[in-house]
């Protein structure tokens, strides 16, 4: 257990910021597979730039790494580019 009180605050907001990392990193990867579900150019364009937003910010926060990011980025632009 810790003994100072810094430490004991340091817990508790190492506990929130991953629950905070944890939920936006599920809620991008639900809205990786909702896109990858669409059948119609029209319908994935919107969602394309939604998903990139949500991989560019949790890759700056570090949630994900940056290349990871950016290989998602590419798979999924080349994927929406390929329907009709």
């Amino acid at each position: 257990m810790a003994n100072h009180k810094s430490a004991l605050k340091r817990i508790r907001a190492n506990a929130a910021k991953r629950l905070r990392n944890r939920y936006q990193a599920k809620t991008t990867r639900t809205a990786i597979k909702k896109l990858r579900g669409t059948t119609t150019k029209e319908e994935a364009t919107p969602l394309l730039s939604k998903v990139i937003s949500m991989l560019d910010r949790l890759s700056k926060k570090n949630v994900i790494h940056k290349n990871k990011a950016s290989n998602n980025k590419s798979k999924l632009t080349k994927f929406v580019n390929a329907l009709k």
